[in-house]
């Protein structure tokens, strides 16, 4: 199977990467002219062939546009922060079940040395939003969004479905609320280990969510993004 990478435009059947994926495709993959990538600008997949290759510079030839199909419906995660290793796997794995949007959100209970790192590591997880993209052959990249307070992330949001994992043990289940859904909008807020405040679950009823559950079990947050995402593609036929 054929790697794929992005790049920022296609120009006249040629395509460049530069920088830092640039480097790994011909230091560490190395790459040599002649041989085939597939090549994705977020809107298009061609598969490309290289045509010559520099320290920080890989050029392609536009061989032939290939098949791409855009997911039927576009999530929002609204990830509350956590620890930095779990968070990261989370959003890797959210970005591998086909999300289109990430924000951090700074919840009360997120620890407040994790808050205070986080702005350092956007870099990072932009990498780690490009590399699972590529691994799992998207499209295009999930946009990374700054990190926000959850009642004002709440209030931003204008999907046609929202949904609020909860503790509460009234909380309606995923599953069940989900059944004859058909909407193709869906912002998920998933919040951190030691659950929302009840004014962060206040200002979210307020800002149209709904409260639900994933069962009786209690789950880790990287584990409830996997649950979630899943039954939200298989309920809503996302492709």
């Amino acid at each position: 199977m054929r790697r794929r990478f992005f790049v920022p435009q296609f120009e006249e059947k040629r395509a460049v990467i530069e920088g830092d994926a640039a480097h790994h495709l011909g230091r560490v993959l190395r790459a040599e002219a002649g041989q085939l990538y597939e090549l994705s600008d977020g809107r298009q997949v061609w598969l490309g062939r290289v045509s010559s290759v520099a320290r920080d510079r890989v050029e392609f030839a536009l061989v032939e546009e290939l098949t791409s199909r855009r997911s039927s419906v576009d999530v929002t995660l609204l990830l509350a922060v956590v620890k930095f290793d779990a968070f990261e796997w989370a959003i890797e794995k959210a970005t591998e079940l086909g999300v289109n949007a990430i924000v951090p959100l700074a919840a009360a209970r997120s620890e407040k040395a994790l808050l205070s790192a986080a702005a350092k590591r956007a870099e990072r997880w932009k990498k780690i939003l490009v590399e699972a993209s590529q691994q799992s052959r998207r499209l295009s990249v999930p946009s990374l969004g700054a990190l926000t307070r959850p009642e004002q992330s709440f209030a931003q949001q204008g999907e046609e479905l929202k949904l609020l994992l909860s503790e509460r043990q009234d909380a309606p289940t995923l599953r069940t609320l989900l059944e004859g859904e058909k909407s193709s909008n869906v912002v998920i807020a998933i919040g951190p280990e030691g659950g929302w405040t009840d004014k962060e679950l206040e200002s979210a009823t307020q800002s149209g969510f709904n409260q639900v559950s994933l069962g009786n079990l209690i789950l880790r947050t990287e584990t409830a993004v996997i649950a979630a995402l899943a039954n939200l593609n298989y309920a809503l036929g996302a492709e």
